[in-house]
């Protein structure tokens, strides 16, 4: 910066100046210049030298750093513009104008003419800074910066400084330098252009992602012909060549790495940390909140030392008025800028946040993709959902209050040496109070942590049994155990909220603490940052720690065979290490493109071999290997909530003639007529509206299309009927079929298959005991020919009769979705036809015709997100809740606490006015128990407020849930198939936790907030009545900003709500499935789409950081101006105003006005996004309900049903209003005591039939009458109680094997042995340790599948219903077992009518009709 004249020496003084002189120079004050006059100006020498060198000391400090930030971040280079080489110009300019100075000083002294050093100094070092800054705008050119912010801040700092000149300069009437004045002149101008250009960005670099066409800014010397060009591209051609190379060979060795990973297990020296895996990441960027906050928490302080100078102005009449001024810009510029630093930390963190929660939900969706089997047992699906939708929310919160573990002790320190400076000794007296509280709130914060540690595992119990209830919600309507189950959950709800009222409970006492400890130790509590609530819902406790998830055992694949496509020596499995044994030295090889069949009795192990060749179990000893790739058929199918082409393609590409030649081997070609939209349907979660048969078609048809190297098929045609059966097999697996190149392991119960297999591996035990081929397993003449001939003489003997002494219904489907009833038993033309007549040609129409005739047809219905303000009936529904007297006694409390608060700080700058006499105040005792009364008064409102509230929201929450649970379970059964899963987690967990937690807290805030601000404003008018002219135009300034950000904010919400339960949808159906995701390696894949998910709920929480940051800016930059205002007509009016009340109403503009007008906005758009979650449970709370569980006046008969006599009139059932009907005018009278067969082609509509006999479907027409009781006039559970059925899919709740027999313990243990014992389960649940108390896990996954059929039978056979209808209840089971139950049913329900779907016609060979 050219300089001014400093003193100037005679020609005759040959004396020269030095630096001990220029330093004297600097640290002397003139306070008559600067401070005590009505016209202050910094000293000549201070402009020259700190004002000169600031803007050079920046640039020089920021250099080194900056030019390595340059070479480590280039993004291309930019080409010369006009833009660029004016500023270039303007820095040589700078250059030569500063360095003029320099030339004329030494012009000066050759003159003789002696000036200070400063006049060499300065302009040296500001040309060698100007030089700088030339190359720095150059090496931003060639490294593509557009924008720099460093130079941007240079050029603003290096004018601020010369503004201070500038007005020296414009001020000096007589002895300046014209010289130098001119200089001094063009060097502002010039730096104020450079500001002003620095302003624009440059044009994008070249060969950057924002240019996408770089070949058309080339200059014309690059053509497309020219030598220059070709040479290029051939250079380009072979570093894209040799960097294709490297890429392959980088994935080759990857691969091998990876391989060498899975063989054998990597040796971790260290236990594994999430916590360091999570800095590393995101500690970095981090870290640069520690600095905001820092400088934040300095800040903080500035505003009471500015104040305190303020009101020693205003008691000193004869201080000059601009210091006043002056005092007022200052505290303006202090909160402003405090503003912008603590918005940048809040911003910071939050982002922070964001991505340690996407992080952490990545991470548990990878984990739960290599979760092993034992790792399930401990973690259930609903603990793992709990997981990502509560607990990775506990991680976004610690990102924004973990800096208060030192922001806070340096806050404490920080008052405490303001305190001691102006109140000596005595403040160790609210020291030594202080520390006296501090084991108070250990004591609560520890408790609080214990409190926390048991909400979590009652939050766990009830989400996970929710998650249960919820997936077996059509068992627990067929059963009737609605009202058991809903006890249960009751029963944790009240454990879960009788933790959270100690919780509230000791919140309230650490609030009493915490407003009582003010007045305590002075006049100032601890710092506004300081909230202990918020801070405990970022704990992280030990049993709630997402790290323990990641602690399990990892998935191991097995190794690769070298000679046959499955190898299995000497192999001993478990599910877990702990548990024993139970597939003992397994022995056997299959070469390539074998057909090998896996029998056995129920629960022999057949299911667990082949999750072994998956690595499902845990190998013990021996050696697996399996060559090429798997596909996997399960015995209970996966289906996705998609359609059914995406369900049958599985991701991969599709290829239109093998994917009809899959559905049409796979039988699915007349389904596809039949469903709405043909392939295109969509099909809900978990395949509700598929039947058991169509789902296990379309999952064999996933495993068929995959074309993979090795099939491993778990009993897949059991679901099907016997033509159906038989065809898939001819098509598909037997030695004829599209698989007959591969190589296939069949686990079956069919005989009939047997003899066209290669080979036979027999298991018993969880052992191989025999193993051949049909004719050598003959010869032997082992137990098991024994069983061979027995049997498939029985269904041979069948299949070949041509007529049979049974009659059974058999369900015909028609085109266009009709059902047609046959009373013969054998088949008509139409249904004789066999299935591979069917043509592919009919396949490829039915897209064309469901494109024409169909419009597209949607299962599910998506999570809608509403519109518009949040109407006020939902605020009355959770006032409601809560109860309006409570609600009032809060509202009073709260008014009762304010006032008491207002009244304490009036009393204190009364206090603060009354005059000293001889050292000391009058009337000293009087004040000190006015002020401790209304203390302790704002301590007790403060107490029964916070109780009050929390306290009414806790009774909210009991009843918004209880009316939540009993309305989803009164939901009818299409209700679940319409929606996803998802969205009901989301209710039961992220919804009633924000419910429980979050508006209590947020009530709380608001009305503290409401009074505050109305408070603050009645002091400030009180005070400064000309402050009356500038509130109402900012009061309208905050309600537009507010309307427009509670409106923003709100909507948001929605949508990240909304978005949200995909998230829990897709993360759930990936857990029920994940073996199959596994056995196809599609993990990757699953990982993507979850990942896709995750990032479209964060493209709508993002937006409301920023909306929070936007609001928080503006709305404090208002407020700031209110404190503007507040201080400036305190200046203007200090000669009528006291000192106290000038010091009261600015610190509430400042503290009050400040946060709390902000906070006043911010909650009450809190509020409105919050009370979301009301609204989005209650909406599920009135959904269409079924009829009443009980009708007290319904006529039913004393001992109804006593005969068991059916009678279908005219009955016809459509699942949706907007679908066809599936059952059509059935008119049959099935009278008691029968034993009726329902047999028919899968999808013809057999469930159906028995849907509709439960009324899980009402009747389109017709009735249902049993003994001459129409169904539908009595209650559901009076219907239900009293016909029994065992469905087609068993399913099993996590609990003991008891509770899933008797969830109402109605029956003895006696009696319970006895079902079992008739349900030939009894030597496997005595063999158990716990025996009935077994531990069932999650969905009986520890049980297989014909186990929980036999469950279910014992279920049966507890009840001794006269009606049971039995769905495929034996489809799992083995031809022994089957047989032996079917025996069972003949004796135990003799008498009973009994309805039994069945594929096997020997099941239902010996029935009356």
């Amino acid at each position: 910066m050219p300089i001014i004249q400093l003193s100037r020496t005679d020609n005759t003084n040959t004396g020269k100046g030095n630096f001990s002189h220029l330093i004297s120079g600097i640290l002397e004050t003139d306070w008559n210049l600067t401070w005590n006059t009505p016209r202050p100006d910094f000293t000549p020498c201070f402009q020259n030298t700190v004002l000169a060198w600031t803007p050079c000391a920046f640039l020089w400090a920021c250099f080194p750093f900056y030019a390595f930030f340059l070479r480590r971040h280039d993004k291309g280079y930019i080409q010369m513009s006009r833009l660029n080489k004016a500023k270039t110009a303007l820095g040589f300019l700078l250059w030569i104008v500063c360095w003029a100075d320099l030339f004329y000083s030494f012009w000066e002294r050759s003159r003789n003419i002696y000036q200070a050093p400063v006049y060499l100094v300065s302009p040296t070092i500001l040309g060698i800074t100007m030089l700088l800054a030339t190359f720095l705008i150059q090496y931003e050119r060639m490294k593509g910066v557009q924008s720099s912010g460093i130079m941007l801040l240079f050029w603003l700092i290096a004018l601020l400084c010369a503004s201070v000149t500038f007005r020296s300069k414009i001020l000096q009437v007589k002895g300046f330098d014209v010289f130098r004045c001119i200089t001094f002149f063009l060097y502002f101008a010039l730096v104020l252009t450079e500001l002003v250009l620095s302003c624009f960005p440059e044009r994008p670099p070249l060969f950057s992602e924002t240019v996408h066409d770089p070949v058309s800014n080339r200059p014309p010397l690059y053509g497309q012909n020219c030598p220059e060009t070709r040479c290029a591209q051939w250079l380009l051609i072979t570093i894209n060549c040799a960097t294709s190379h490297q890429l392959l060979k980088r994935q080759a060795m990857a691969a091998e790495e990876a391989e060498a990973l899975i063989l054998r297990p990597a040796q971790r020296d260290k236990k594994p940390s999430l916590s360091k895996v999570l800095y590393k990441t995101f500690g970095p960027y981090f870290l640069m909140s520690f600095l905001f906050k820092a400088f934040h928490d300095l800040m903080m302080f500035a505003g009471p030392e500015i104040l305190k100078r303020l009101i020693i102005f205003v008691s000193d009449q004869s201080a000059p008025n601009w210091q006043g001024y002056f005092y007022t810009a200052l505290l303006f510029l202090s909160a402003g800028l405090q503003t912008l630093v603590l918005h940048q930390y809040f911003h910071i963190c939050f982002v922070t946040g964001m991505r340690l929660k996407t992080a952490v939900i990545g991470a548990i969706y990878r984990k739960a993709l290599v979760i092993t089997h034992s790792a399930r047992k401990s973690s259930t699906v609903g603990e793992i959902v709990n997981l990502m939708s509560v607990d990775a929310q506990r991680f976004m919160d610690l990102a924004t209050y973990i800096n208060m573990v030192w922001s806070a002790p340096l806050q404490v320190i920080l008052a405490l040496y303001l305190l001691w400076q102006n109140l000596g000794p005595s403040v160790l007296a609210g020291v030594a109070v202080m520390l006296l509280l501090v084991p108070v709130n250990a004591v609560i914060a520890m408790k609080t942590k214990t409190y926390q540690v048991a909400h979590m595992k009652s939050k766990d119990n009830r989400i996970k049994l929710m998650n249960e209830i919820l997936n077996g919600i059509k068992v627990l309507k067929l059963y009737a155990w609605e009202l058991a189950f809903k006890e249960k959950v009751l029963g944790i709800r009240k454990e879960e909220l009788r933790v959270l009222k100690k919780s509230a409970y000791l919140a309230a006492i650490g609030t009493f603490t915490w407003v009582c400890a003010p007045f305590l130790v002075s006049r100032k509590g601890p710092p506004e940052g300081i909230r202990s609530t918020p801070f405990h819902h970022g704990q992280n406790t030990p049993n709630r720690r997402p790290g323990s998830l990641f602690k399990s055992l990892y998935w191991k694949r097995p190794p690769r065979a070298n000679g046959n496509s499955i190898t299995v020596r000497n192999a001993t499995f478990s599910w877990s290490r702990s548990d024993l044994p139970c597939l003992n030295n397994i022995n056997f090889a299959v070469p390539e493109h074998r057909l090998v069949a896996v029998v056995g009795q129920v629960g022999c192990g057949k299911s667990s071999l082949l999750s072994a060749l998956l690595g499902e179990m845990e190998k013990r000893e021996g050696l697996v290997s399996l060559k090429g790739s798997v596909a996997y058929v399960p015995q209970q199918a996966w289906i996705q909530n998609a359609t059914l082409k995406e369900n049958i393609l599985f991701g991969r590409e599709a290829r239109e003639r093998q994917y009809n030649c899959v559905v049409e081997a796979c039988a699915l070609l007349p389904d596809l007529e039949v469903l709405p939209s043909g392939d295109q349907t969509e099909i809900g979660e978990k395949g509700v509206n598929l039947s058991g048969g169509q789902k296990q078609r379309v999952s064999l048809a996933r495993a068929v299309y995959s074309d993979a190297d090795i099939y491993l098929m778990d009993d897949p045609l059991s679901a099907v009927d016997a033509h159906v059966g038989r065809h898939i097999f001819e098509k598909v697996i037997g030695p004829k079929g599209i698989l007959k190149k591969k190589t296939r392991i069949l686990v079956t119960h069919g005989v009939s298959y047997l003899p066209v297999v290669d080979t036979i591996i027999v298991l018993s035990e969880g052992k191989v005991s025999e193993m051949g081929s049909y004719q050598e397993l003959l010869q032997r003449d082992g137990a098991f020919a024994e069983f061979l001939r027995t049997f498939a003489s029985a269904e041979a003997s069948l299949r070949f009769k041509k007529r049979s002494p049974c009659v059974c219904f058999y369900f015909i489907p028609r085109l266009k979705n009709q059902r047609q009833l046959s009373n013969s038993s054998t088949f008509s033309g139409e249904a004789g036809k066999t299935l591979s007549q069917n043509s592919t040609t009919e396949l490829q129409k039915a897209p064309a015709a469901a494109a024409t005739e169909k419009s597209a047809w949607k299962l599910t219905e998506a999570d809608t997100a509403k519109t518009g303000k949040v109407k006020p009936r939902v605020y009355w529904e959770y006032m409601k809740a809560t109860g309006l007297w409570l609600a009032l006694l809060s509202l009073l409390l709260f008014l009762c606490n304010h006032v008491a608060s207002l009244a304490s700080n009036y009393w204190l700058s009364l206090w603060t006015d009354d005059p000293v006499i001889n050292g000391t105040q009058q009337n000293t005792d009087l004040r000190l128990a006015v002020y401790g009364a209304l203390g302790f008064s704002q301590g007790v409102a403060v107490f029964g407020y916070s109780m009050a509230v929390s306290v009414g929201g806790l009774l909210a929450s009991r009843r918004l849930h209880l009316g939540l649970l009993h309305s989803v379970l009164r939901c009818p059964m299409g209700f679940f198939e319409r929606t996803p899963s998802g969205n009901l987690v989301n209710r039961f967990s992220k919804e009633i936790d924000t419910i429980d937690s979050m508006i209590p807290q947020i009530i709380k805030m608001f009305m503290g907030s409401l009074f505050n601000v109305v408070g603050a404003c009645v002091v400030i008018l009180l005070a400064t009545p000309l402050a009356a002219v500038a509130i109402p135009p900012l009061a309208l300034v905050y309600f537009f900003v507010q309307r427009f950000y509670v409106a923003t904010s709100r909507q948001l919400k929605r949508l990240e709500s909304v978005s949200r339960s995909p998230v829990y949808s897709h993360f759930n159906e990936t857990l029920l499935g994940v073996s199959v995701i596994r056995a196809f390696a599609e993990q990757q894949r699953f990982v993507r789409q979850s990942d896709l998910k995750v990032d479209q709920n964060q493209k709508a929480y993002y937006p409301s950081i920023v909306a929070n940051r936007w609001l928080a800016v503006r709305l404090e930059s208002v407020g700031n101006c209110i404190v503007l205002f507040a201080a400036l007509f305190a200046v203007i009016a200090r000669h009528v105003l006291s000192p106290g009340l000038v010091g009261l109403s600015i610190s509430y503009s400042l503290q009050v006005i400040t946060t709390y007008l902000n906070w006043l906005v911010r909650m009450s758009a809190e509020m409105e996004t919050n009370i979301v979650a009301v609204e989005r449970v209650k909406e599920y709370s009135e959904k269409e309900q079924e009829a009443e569980w009980r009708l007290p006046g319904a006529p039913i008969p004393e001992g109804w049903p006593q005969e068991g006599r059916v009678e279908f009139r005219g009955y016809s059932l459509r699942y949706r209003d907007d679908m066809d009907l599936v059952l059509r005018n059935i008119t049959i009278t099935i009278s008691g005591g029968e034993k009726v067969g329902i047999v028919g082609r899968t999808g013809a509509g057999k469930s159906s039939l028995t849907l509709g006999l439960f009324r899980i479907n009402e009747a389109a027409e017709g009735q249902i009458l049993i003994d001459g009781v129409d169904i539908a006039s009595i209650g559901l559970h009076d219907l239900r109680f009293k016909v029994t059925i065992i469905p087609q899919d068993p399913v099993l709740f996590s609990g003991s094997l008891r509770m899933n027999l008797d969830p109402f313990e109605q029956y003895s243990d006696e009696e319970v042995w006895r079902s079992l014992e008739l349900a030939h389960l009894k030597a496997f649940v005595s063999a158990l340790p716990d025996k009935l108390l077994h531990e069932c896990a999650e969905g009986g996954e520890n049980l297989s599948v014909g186990q929980r059929q036999l469950v279910c039978l014992s279920r049966a056979l507890l009840r001794r219903s006269k009606i049971l209808v039995l769905d495929e209840a034996t489809a799992a089971v083995d031809l022994e077992t089957d047989c032996l139950i079917q025996a069972t049913i003949r004796r135990q329900f003799e008498g009973c009518t009994v309805l039994t779907i069945a594929h096997r016609l020997n099941t239902i060979m010996d029935y009356t009709r």
